[in-house]
């Protein structure tokens, strides 16, 4: 299996379409009955709100002011590290930490020139906070700072079990672990271990806000957290904190407004996209999830910089999900193998070798491709497609692997399977594609970088691959389609699904170490580059720890959707 796909139940019947565009009762095809979406034309008209400007104005100068109390915290007051790293933690928190980014890593990197490897203070909820926010800024602190924690015999203090906001703290900053950090490893199964004792007996049920603190955290931890979802969730609860900075609340708000029309507007645009296409009537068997394939973009980078881009991407992204169909659904093993041969070629000349129903996604491969390529040579960065072009092909050649072994029933090794679908998950040409209109930062070895799948794009290709894998294995074994990873390692190895389920789970906690360890200074590229991987990963976390919320969106997905595109603040 290659981009996340799920279905309901399969039929196989006579193509609607042949190679001239009309019914032709010769060829049998697995055609798959996907739902419509569920938006309808819900984000196709955008009306601009009228007190934009105003609120653009009014968020200009809130900025200041935060930039201020940074300023004023961080360097004129030495003694006020805590308080310091408490208001980065809400900054971040708030989702308004991409206005301040240099005044951040200024004041961070401060304090670890102070302190080194070893906070003064023996409190742990501070002490966890220095090292998650640290980790987080890549530094490499200590985790041997956790130590003081323990007793003789290797265990955490039976003070550390009392102390349930500081417990909340250190599960948070286990979650910044690399391989090897057993304190780390013992630190979250500790924490996990009794903070779910503390919400299963209601032992916080005087403080409700810090039953519902535990309860997030234990769903998913800071680390695994989409900013912007973060926001969402942290906003109400920061108000409700009597100590809060008024200037930095309202700012959060009106950014995630501003923020929010933007999107709106963009997804408005893409909305048109995907409507002149007409792929419903065109490609009846595409999925249609425009607008979750926006959302899934919209969790790799939501700053405003990257308008541009994230029309691009989820353009781009969408052709994928089109091709993957077509390959994993819908096309015969022999027209699939000319359009692989197409993307190859990657020329207009090779439209007419094509069955006619292939000529509207190909066109649409190049059109897109084109476009960004004339806006990159004015740049003189048209070599940032030459990359994604050759990653395209690559990607064309694995799916075309994965529908041999569908044609030949044949079930492949875990190691044959993980080096097709790791490149078919699509996750390391959906990295290369968000650096294509990324500013100055991003250098011919950036894609050199990412098209040799190195250990950071590896680890969040590896974790969509098991995590889809298990949200998605009854259902495909429903109908015809190609072993997943899970039935892959089953037979293998000879082990149960729940024992696979298990294995699996633990190498999704595995590619987070080696996110972690990627995320160290000094990185292969610059920093923020390592984000759209990182975002990738955390995007499986939210789509697909409870199922497949891509395909079949829940009342959770749907909310978030409807949050961050629909309802201001």
């Amino acid at each position: 299996m290659s981009l996340p796909i799920s279905t309901v139940p399969m039929s196989s019947s006579p193509s609607p379409i042949d190679h001239n565009g009309s019914t032709k009762q010769g060829i049998i095809r697995n055609t798959v009955n996907f739902h419509s979406s569920i938006w309808g034309d819900q984000f196709l008209t955008y009306d601009k709100r009228q007190d934009r400007v105003w609120e653009e104005q009014r968020a200009k100068e809130l900025k200041e002011e935060v930039r201020k109390e940074l300023v004023i915290i961080g360097l004129t007051k030495p003694t006020q590290h805590v308080k310091l790293l408490e208001f980065i933690d809400a900054v971040q928190g708030l989702g308004v930490a991409y206005h301040f980014e240099e005044e951040i890593e200024e004041c961070l990197e401060h304090i670890h020139i102070t302190y080194g490897d070893q906070w003064f203070d023996n409190d742990l909820q501070t002490t966890s906070l220095w090292f998650r926010l640290l980790r987080q800024q890549g530094f490499n602190v200590s985790s041997g700072v956790f130590d003081k924690y323990k007793n003789e015999d290797g265990n955490f203090m039976e003070s550390v079990r009392e102390d349930v906001r500081g417990m909340v703290c250190l599960y948070e900053a286990a979650y910044m672990r690399v391989e090897g950090e057993e304190v780390l490893d013992q630190a979250l199964e500790f924490t996990t271990y009794h903070l779910g004792n503390i919400v299963e007996n209601h032992v916080c049920s005087h403080d409700p806000s810090l039953e519902t603190q535990i309860r997030q955290a234990l769903q998913q931890p800071l680390r695994k957290r989409l900013p912007r979802l973060e926001a969402l969730r942290y906003i109400p609860i920061y108000q409700q904190q009597a100590s809060h900075n008024e200037a930095l609340l309202m700012l959060a708000k009106l950014d995630f407004n501003l923020l929010q029309e933007l999107h709106r507007k963009e997804l408005s645009q893409i909305c048109k996209w995907w409507k002149d296409l007409d792929a419903s009537n065109k490609l009846p068997y595409v999925r249609d999830r425009i607008v979750e394939g926006y959302f899934w973009i919209l969790g790799i980078y939501f700053e405003p910089q990257h308008s541009y881009a994230r029309i691009f991407v989820t353009k781009a992204c969408h052709l994928l999900i089109i091709m993957d169909d077509t390959y994993d659904n819908y096309g015969t093993y022999e027209e699939l193998e000319i359009f692989t041969e197409a993307v190859q070629r990657w020329s207009i000349s090779c439209l007419d070798m094509l069955p006619e129903y292939m000529k509207l996604i190909y066109q649409q491969l190049l059109d897109v491709h084109k476009e960004a390529e004339e806006l990159l040579e004015k740049k003189g960065k048209t070599y940032r497609t030459y990359y994604t072009k050759e990653m395209e092909k690559e990607y064309t050649r694995n799916l075309l692997i994965e529908a041999k072994w569908l044609k030949d029933g044949y079930i492949p090794t875990v190691d044959e399977h993980m080096s097709v679908t790791l490149v078919t998950c699509a996750y390391a040409l959906m990295t290369a594609k968000c650096y294509v209109h990324e500013d100055d930062l991003v250098v011919e070895d950036t894609f050199k970088w990412v098209s040799t799948h190195p250990p950071l794009v590896k680890a969040a290709c590896l974790i969509l691959r098991l995590m889809d894998d298990m949200a998605t294995h009854k259902e495909e074994q429903e109908r015809d389609h190609i072993a997943s990873s899970v039935e892959c390692y089953m037979k293998q190895y000879g082990v149960t699904e729940e024992e696979t389920r298990e294995i699996f789970s633990k190498q999704v906690e595995d590619g987070w170490k080696v996110i972690n360890k990627e995320s160290l200074r000094p990185t292969c590229i610059p920093r923020p580059l390592l984000m759209p991987p990182i975002n990738l990963a955390r995007v499986c976390d939210v789509l697909y720890k409870r199922g497949d919320d891509y395909n079949h969106a829940g009342k959770e997905v749907i909310h978030y959707i409807k949050s961050l595109l629909v309802n201001p603040i």
